[in-house]
């Protein structure tokens, strides 16, 4: 992060949690926490009615660097630790969640008050890319990361994360988060401190977070929810779907799956979660670095299971909040299969909340992920219109995957 990453704050990966407790005022005990969040109604008089109330402030206000002492506190190991002697990367996805938090935090800190009067979550994962596939189990990890780009109520905020390997860090991944602040009651959206580039890189830096949200847009706008296919993409569905006619019949609805191929039905991986307190983030509502964990770790049994060897993650983009969990829900994911390329998999984690009173679902999360396996897959193919969409949808996410990796 050049300049910017010689100053900013150094904790331990245990302290960024405790010092996001300290924060907002939050309580260790579930019944406590709940009387706190009630009483955090009274800082709504700290709100600023705009956003030229606040104080500018710098990028290397909100600088953070983070350790996770793996190598150095064999004790920390049995949490990180997978069955292939790596690290969990689910585990991972929870600390970058948590720095994100605290990273905006601080930018928006005001000295001045004991508690912060925002309600500070995560909207959404824009990317996170992949620079080394294997994470060491027993090797110090380093997070560092700041405020890129700030809007009137939303903040961005990129995290880097290397480990200490043969004397010096090595990279291992770029990720980008996207917070936005509401009021202590999280109701409403709440107003953030400006932020003030310094020099070029800082400028810099801070226009690619305006390119950033400008793709954003122009991303939800092309979304196959919204509109057609591409020309391209119609014709490319179009051949898939005579690819599977049988010719010995003049019906359409007559289909053969073809050769080293796999109905996408049959490329599918579900799974159910009881959302307990245990789980529950500062403002009594479930982690989203738990939510990404448990979908990561779901899409990747998911991709194991239909190439029939170990998956390694390449990228993750595009995980949007639309709705926050809360505890005692159940948490229904589904997993799919969605498109695949030479020796590559791109997995679609649905995620959603069923009341068992009501028996009312309401989606919560869509995460995507890009897998990269030992041996060349099979090809998935659709059947139904959705199905398509979802293929193409996969499609979009795998090139973006890889025009990001190279």
């Amino acid at each position: 992060m050049g300049q910017i990453s010689r100053q900013g704050k150094t904790l331990d990966m245990a302290e960024v949690r405790n010092r996001l407790r300290e924060v907002v005022g939050a309580s260790t005990n579930w019944q406590d926490q709940q009387q706190v969040l009630s009483e955090r109604s009274s800082l709504c008089q700290y709100l600023a009615r705009s956003q030229d109330d606040l104080p500018a402030k710098r990028m290397k206000d909100s600088l953070i660097e983070a350790h996770l002492p793996l190598g150095s506190q064999p004790a920390l190991r049995e949490k990180y630790l997978n069955s292939h002697n790596s690290v969990r990367f689910g585990r991972i996805l929870e600390d970058l969640d948590c720095l994100g938090v605290l990273i905006c935090y601080s930018h928006t800190w005001n000295e001045e008050l004991q508690s912060s009067p925002l309600s500070i979550v995560t909207a959404l994962v824009d990317k996170i890319d992949m620079r080394q596939n294997v994470i060491y189990p027993d090797c110090d990890i380093k997070f560092t990361g700041h405020v890129t780009w700030v809007g009137k109520t939303s903040i961005e905020a990129k995290m880097h994360m290397s480990q200490y390997q043969n004397g010096t860090y090595a990279d291992l991944l770029d990720a980008t988060f996207v917070m936005v602040a509401r009021d202590p009651d999280n109701k409403r959206a709440a107003f953030v401190n400006p932020l003030k580039p310094v020099g070029q890189e800082e400028e810099a830096i801070f226009l690619q977070g305006e390119i950033n949200k400008k793709r954003r847009v122009e991303l939800s706008t092309a979304s196959l929810l919204k509109v057609a296919p591409t020309a391209e993409e119609r014709t490319l569905i179009h051949n898939q779907f005579l690819n599977t006619l049988d010719t010995r019949t003049v019906s359409f609805r007559s289909r053969i799956l073809p050769p080293n191929s796999v109905w996408m039905e049959d490329a599918k991986l579900k799974g159910l979660e009881i959302c307990h307190p245990q789980e529950r983030n500062i403002f009594n509502r479930i982690f989203g670095g738990f939510l990404m964990r448990k979908a990561y770790e779901l899409g990747r049994a998911n991709a194991c299971a239909f190439a029939g060897c170990r998956p390694t993650v390449v990228a993750v983009d595009d995980i949007l909040f639309r709705k926050p969990v809360e505890i005692g829900s159940l948490l229904l994911l589904s997993s799919q299969v969605c498109y695949t390329e030479g020796m590559y998999v791109q997995v679609r984690v649905h995620s959603e909340v069923l009341d068992p009173l009501t028996r009312q679902h309401s989606t919560t999360n869509v995460f995507h992920f890009t897998f990269r396996l030992e041996k060349e897959v099979p090809a998935v193919v659709p059947q139904s219109y959705g199905e398509s969409m979802l293929y193409l949808d996969g499609k979009r996410h795998f090139d973006g995957a890889m025009r990001n990796h190279s």
